[in-house]
């Protein structure tokens, strides 16, 4: 991405493209960026018309982007051949919809023969674009779940329905039924998750490559260093800041890993990390900021469509929980940094604040429009225009003050023929952006496509019904052990999804679960499970925000990996937090909601302590047991065991302060 100069992370760049493809590429692209913005600021479309066109663009691109035989080999005549089909596929899946939408609308429930052909292709052509965009994974679930709906006695595969448990049986269903309700219906392919896809998130994912293409990275990461460099682990801890601000923008644990992380581990391995613990760290707090506001990636526009709730009050409640985790990212790095010895970098090899906010104060302005908007309860897709307009307002407004008063000062002369290049460097990064912006957007498009698949059988069969009834089963109606159930479901979707797809496919199973039978309130359960599913980016066997960071490291991958877990624990606690004591999300008095926060606060710092068994100084083995049972009491709902609790805790970490006092009187 680009920081320091360097190019944007393109996605499919890497394939092996002739030059007529990328020019097709890129002209897709810009049309698919350009059709959003006029949706998103001048004319709105229609429900099925926005999802559609915007599907179709997507797929196209996909098609364009990653070949068949993958990004390794060339396309040659055959590969050609199977993406031109695909790509008709994807113009004919938009076109239909948009050419004879009125008729299909009026012959709801009788579909033709062509409507289900043509829905046929739909599937097909939405599981190869999802293989090629986000992995096999995404494409297997979605198949099974097709396999499943057809599974039953009246469904096209009854012999299929004799093998599942009784609990999953069903009564199967036609090929009619099932295209109608995953091409021509509102809840699957051009459901909720797509109709997010199509509107909020692109728009914003948009607004995340304009400021790539500005330097806003390298912007961050300095504001970061400017303003924790010279701490002890100051380049551990400018990570976590940086991953904070950049990583709710990026939408993507790994993109932001990539991103700060080339600049941030290579630092800390400088000043005393090890290398495994440098990557670990970046990956931890880079997928922190998936769950950061204003943006949270993509997740708090699901949230906000899935609970019925304003996005502004989705982000505001959110804010607590975040602060909390990169508080507990920050305390780990702090002790790391005291554990090993560290100093903070010198004044020298710092970029100085006055001078990084002068040379990017401008990037702060989208962002505080953006805030101001959202406040002022515009819709977030309009919020997001707004924002991208105002960024290439104030970079316009920048050159311009530029060349009238500084230029001439410099001695700079602007000439007609520099200004004419300007003005063609600046268009052209006008069009990088908008090209970034549409394939960024890819993978998470193709992800609720195929998650509108899964959603769509789910409701189609029940299946979401009929997994609350097997939480209830093996969790015995205990909470806590239907939440690790989450968990390890989260865990495993995970491996083979994107957060995005994994949060709304847990979502819809165990969402009702937990609301109806134990009680969970219904923004705390989308809460636990968007913060679960961003558990596999930090998780071994297939941590891939830990990977990331272990290929800039230098370091092994499963080292690495088992660090970032390490690091991470706060998605696990937190989420916790929040189910057993709902005020600090739902509110309630104010002085019950400090004492929570304060409460939560020692705990994650308790937990960071006794983890590491230092805090001021070492901490004994019988102090960081006893730590253990206290933090659990503070957990608890119960305010008499919270407050015992807490007493302990304080007791605890004033013992180990004292003690590093008395170290430093005899040392000294």
């Amino acid at each position: 991405m680009s920081d320091s100069g360097n190019s944007p992370v393109i996605p499919g760049s890497q394939a092996r493209h002739s030059r007529p493809v990328l020019w097709l590429i890129s002209l897709v692209a810009v049309v698919l960026s350009l059709f959003q913005l006029y949706s998103a600021g001048i004319e709105p479309l229609g429900l099925f018309y926005q999802r559609s066109i915007h599907l179709a663009l997507i797929m196209m691109l996909a098609f364009l982007m990653f070949p068949v035989f993958g990004s390794k080999r060339p396309r040659g005549v055959v590969g050609g051949l199977v993406d031109l089909v695909f790509f008709a596929g994807a113009v004919i899946t938009g076109g239909y919809l948009v050419l004879y939408l009125d008729e299909i609308i009026n012959r709801a429930g009788f579909w033709t023969q062509t409507d289900i052909v043509i829905g046929c292709i739909a599937t097909i052509t939405v599981l190869e674009a999802s293989r090629r965009a986000v992995g096999a994974g995404m494409t297997v679930i979605g198949m099974i779940a097709i396999l499943y709906a057809f599974a039953g006695s009246r469904g096209e595969l009854p012999w299929l329905g004799e093998w599942l448990p009784g609990i999953l049986e069903h009564r199967g269903y036609s090929l009619d039924r099932l295209v109608g309700q995953l091409y021509l219906g509102q809840e699957g392919i051009f459901g909720l998750p797509m109709g997010v896809a199509a509107t909020y998130i692109f728009i914003f994912v948009l607004f995340g490559a304009f400021l790539e293409i500005t330097g806003a990275g390298k912007f961050f990461i300095d504001l970061a260093y400017a303003a924790t460099g010279r701490q002890r682990g100051g380049p551990a801890k400018a990570a976590v800041i940086a991953s904070a601000g950049m990583g709710s923008i990026s939408g993507s644990a790994i993109a932001n890993v990539v991103t700060t992380g080339a600049f941030t581990i290579p630092l800390m391995k400088r000043l005393g990390y090890r290398p495994h613990q440098a990557g670990g760290i970046e990956a931890a707090a880079s997928t922190g900021g998936q769950i950061m506001p204003p943006l949270m990636g993509a997740g708090a526009f699901l949230i906000a469509e899935y609970t019925r709730m304003p996005y502004l009050d989705v982000v505001k409640v959110s804010i607590l929980p975040a602060v909390m985790y990169f508080a507990t990212v920050y305390l780990f790095v702090h002790i790391i940094a005291l554990k090993q010895g560290m100093q903070g970098m010198s004044k020298d090899e710092l970029p100085q604040m006055r001078d990084v906010m002068g040379a990017g104060w401008h990037f702060l302005l989208p962002l505080a429009v953006l805030v101001w908007l959202l406040v002022m309860n515009l819709s977030p897709m309009r919020v997001g225009y707004y924002a991208i307009l105002t960024m290439l307002t104030v970079a316009a407004l920048r050159f311009f003050i530029w060349m009238v008063f500084v230029a001439p000062k410099q001695g700079q002369p602007v000439t007609a023929s520099a200004l004419k290049l300007a003005v063609r460097n600046g268009a052209l990064k006008v069009l990088e952006g908008l090209e970034l912006g549409a394939r960024n957007a890819v993978a998470v498009s193709m992800a609720c496509a195929v998650a509108g698949i899964i959603v769509g059988v789910v409701g189609l069969t029940g299946l979401g019904l009929k997994f609350s009834a097997m939480m209830m089963a093996f969790s015995n109606g205990h909470l806590l052990l239907a939440l690790v159930m989450v968990l390890l479901a989260s865990l495993v979707l995970g491996m083979g999804l994107p957060v995005t797809a994994s949060y709304i496919v847990l979502i819809v199973l165990v969402g009702p679960a937990l609301t109806a039978e134990f009680g969970v309130p219904l923004l705390i359960a989308h809460l636990v499970v968007f913060w679960y599913s961003q558990d596999s980016n930090v998780t071994p066997p297939i941590a891939l925000a830990g990977f990331a960071g272990a290929a800039i490291a230098g370091s092994k991958p499963m080292d690495t990996g088992f660090q970032a877990w390490k690091f991470a624990k706060g998605l696990y606690l937190i989420p916790l937090f929040m189910v057993y004591n709902p005020e600090i999300i739902m509110g309630g008095p104010l002085p019950l909601l400090i004492w929570t926060a304060l409460t939560g606060f020692l705990a994650l710092g308790a937990f960071a302590a006794a983890l590491e068994g230092f805090l001021f100084t070492r901490m004994s083995m019988p102090v960081r047991l006893v730590l253990v049972p206290a933090m659990i009491a503070v957990f608890y709902p119960n305010l008499m065991a919270e407050v015992i609790g807490a007493v302990v805790m304080v007791v605890a970490i004033t013992g180990n302060w004292l003690a590093s006092r008395r170290q430093a009187a005899v040392t000294g």
